[in-house]
């Protein structure tokens, strides 16, 4: 226990030492110092979780030797010689298995020759026995992932990054069971029909209207093009991480989608890029930047003034390097070092194919491409206030740049120079997001802690104004639509149409922080989501919209449907659930089983039944009557010596059947489906198997799938 104590404040040294690294690299933003930091939390959880399961092996092998020290005893009995020969055996599968980081086959053969050498264990096993230990720690020794059998013995025993794990067979497959077999894969695959939500709470410029009717944004790892009047959406899935940036080429046709790195599924990194592809036939033309950016490409752009020719990129980085490319070639042209502060926007000047300008924290600047170079020039605010932010820029229609910023202020940086022009105070309280100039010339304005979406004329008089509803959020962008249409996007991931002349209402929504829980109404076509947003969703398949949406108290985690599909319930992150009436979202019962994440939550298949799934390894069982409107416990479900992730009953409600954080449930053979950057919660195919529902977790997108 002394060994475990040091491991322990080993690893929660390991993470000081890693936070104090992280806090000194002054470059880093706190998001990404929180990532990296959660990332390394999560390696050494994992870390943690196989030294319990060592330590669990090694306890179960001192057992066995106890059995075989009993069934000595009988005959004469062990020495204490032997006795400690036997103790040293455990001793040495700790030091190997846990001190030194061995994988456990190794452990297995130390120990397998320190047993031999104690006399009543070399009496005690057979010849037959020992090949048999022999052979097992061979086949260990021979894949990460390997397997063997004893259809004698009833079980089938896998090594998992050396662990054995032993799962038995059922009686009536014991003759016949065989690990040569294997089960085909199904002829239909997954084709995905819909993307529910938007990407709008961290990334900005994202939003666009396509001469095909469609608008297209991204969220996850796919950009999607919806055609709000058709009710369509098509998909672009070139990329295999979060996508961050989007830009529209001069012929609205080309598009240019930049994302962050990331690991693939073999734990091999992908690198950050930029992506150029074909809006119609969805095909890829060019990849750029592979190699070449850093963390992630934040900001892109293509040129303007000379038929779009070339296209601007910037690196999330700490050098914020800023490149410019001929992108059809592939090409580097220029690259600086663009600002040791954030970057939140970089545009190429409508009219003067050489000069991009870039904004940011304190910052606006004027960048001329000379050759191989970028020449820069510094904004000059003079006697205007400073602003903490430069939040985004547009461009009038004599070529004079518009800026908003922090403050709530519009600049006008006339055409040509680096000087303010004219001022707009207090235009927004708090900040402006967006800024959007219309085909006729006049400007919109988004405002942040306002939430209000301004109309000015040529001379920057205030027109109009309207406001979205305090559910969307805040404005995060700002996109032209037919006529005197307009979109909105927010920063609560969700998608506005309207006009001045009339209100905005929602043509996409989604979560806003981490989603995991999901589950399918029993015989509609709906489904049920509830995130660490602290709200809950009834979603229909059919308009892809919400039903209704509920505030809670706390993070959610997990949530399942009664199967009478009258009530749910829905599980917390603080160990509270809670049952909501589907038709009227009322609170019909709460209670709290502990005060750690509730993973799971499922009725039995008649509804007599409630299983209560927790981190706290445990699941709590309550009797449900009434029609799901009535709870009493009646018992508690032990012995797992992890927390529960997934849980299922029989179709008899008689017995249920768990997974834990140990990795007990293994598969093989499978289709890879891409979509989610994130790794991937839930899933639940609907009450008739025509549809998949698949969540992200911190992309907080729900993916729709259909059988093809």
């Amino acid at each position: 226990f002394k060994g475990i104590v040091i491991i322990y404040s080993h690893v929660f040294q390991n993470l000081y030492d890693f936070y104090d690294n992280v806090s000194a690299g002054s470059g880093m933003e706190m998001d990404d110092r929180i990532s990296h930091l959660e990332q390394r939390v999560q390696l050494q959880e994992d870390e943690i979780q196989l030294l319990k399961a060592a330590l669990a092996d090694a306890l179960r092998r001192l057992g066995y030797c106890e059995e075989i020290t009993q069934a000595s005893s009988k005959k004469g009995g062990p020495t204490k010689g032997q006795s400690f020969i036997m103790t040293l055996c455990l001793f040495f599968v700790l030091f190997f298995d846990v001190f030194l980081s061995c994988p456990l086959h190794w452990a297995s053969l130390i120990l397998l020759h320190l047993m031999l050498l104690s006399p009543c264990v070399r009496k005690s096993m057979s010849t037959e026995r020992l090949s048999t230990v022999k052979k097992e720690i061979a086949d260990s020794r021979s894949r990460t992932t390997s397997s063997s059998s004893s259809t004698y013995d009833g079980y089938v025993r896998m090594f998992i990054r050396g662990r054995p794990i032993t799962m038995h067979i059922p009686d009536q497959l014991r003759e016949s069971y065989s690990l040569d077999q294997k089960v085909a894969l199904p002829e239909r695959k997954l084709k995905l029909q819909w993307v529910y939500g938007y990407r709008g709470r961290d990334c900005r410029s994202n939003l666009y209207l396509l001469p095909t009717g469609e608008i297209v944004y991204f969220n996850a790892s796919v950009v999607v093009l919806y055609n709000v009047e058709e009710q369509q959406q098509r998909h672009y899935l070139g990329h295999n991480d979060d996508v961050k940036c989007l830009a529209i080429h001069p012929d609205m046709v080309t598009i240019a989608t930049g994302q962050v790195a990331g690991t693939s599924k073999d734990g091999k990194a992908l690198q950050p890029h930029v992506r150029v592809w074909d809006s119609v036939s969805l095909n890829t033309l060019h990849v750029i930047g592979a190699g070449v950016v850093d963390r992630a490409v934040t900001c892109v752009a293509f040129s303007k003034s000379n038929g779009g020719a070339h296209l601007c990129a910037v690196d999330d980085a700490n050098d914020h390097i800023l490149s410019v490319w001929d992108w059809q070639k592939e090409k580097q042209l220029a690259e600086v070092k663009c600002s040791n502060d954030s970057v939140l926007g970089a545009v190429f000047h409508p009219m003067e194919a050489n000069l991009i300008v870039t904004c940011g924290k304190s910052h606006i600047n004027f960048w001329k491409i000379e050759g191989n170079t970028l020449t820069k020039r510094q904004g000059l605010f003079e006697k205007h206030e400073k602003p903490k932010y430069v939040l985004c820029v547009a461009f009038a229609e004599n070529g004079d740049a518009i800026t908003g910023d922090s403050s709530g202020n519009i600049y006008i940086w006339a055409k040509g120079g680096n000087r303010i022009s004219q001022v707009v105070s207090g235009a927004h309280e708090g900040g402006i997001f967006s800024l959007c100039v219309l085909k006729d010339g006049t400007l919109v304005s988004g405002g942040g802690k306002d939430r209000r979406v301004l109309l000015w004329d040529h001379d920057y008089r205030k027109k109009n104004e309207i406001e979205v509803p305090e559910a969307f959020g805040p404005v995060r962008t700002l996109a032209e639509g037919k006529q005197d249409e307009l979109f909105v996007g927010t920063t609560r991931n969700s998608v506005l149409r309207g006009s001045f002349s009339g209100s905005l209402t929602p043509i996409v929504q989604g979560h806003t922080d981490e989603l995991w829980g999901l589950d399918v109404h029993p015989s509609t076509e709906q489904f049920v989501t509830c995130g660490q947003d602290k709200q809950v969703y009834l979603w229909d398949t059919s308009s892809h919209l919400p039903l209704w949406s509920k505030a809670i108290e706390d993070p959610g985690r997990a949530v399942g449907f009664h199967p009478s599909g009258t009530v749910l319930a829905v599980g917390t992150m603080t160990g509270r659930w809670l049952v909501l009436d589907t038709d009227t979202r009322d609170l019909v019962f709460m209670h709290t089983d502990g005060n750690e994440i509730i993973s799971v939550v499922k009725y039995s298949p008649d509804g007599a039944y409630l299983a209560v799934a927790s981190h706290d390894n445990f699941v709590y069982i309550y009797s449900v009557t009434e029609n799901g409107r009535k709870y009493s416990r009646v018992g508690k479900c032990t012995g797992h010596s992890s927390f529960v992730t997934h849980l299922d009953w029989s179709t008899d409600s008689h017995f249920i059947v768990t997974n834990s954080g140990d990795y007990e449930i293994l598969f093989c053979e499978f289709h890879i489906y891409g979509g989610h950057s994130s790794h991937v919660t839930n899933v639940a195919f609907l009450h008739d198997d025509s549809h998949l529902l698949s969540t992200g977790g911190k992309d907080t997108s729900i993916l729709q799938w259909v059988l093809a």
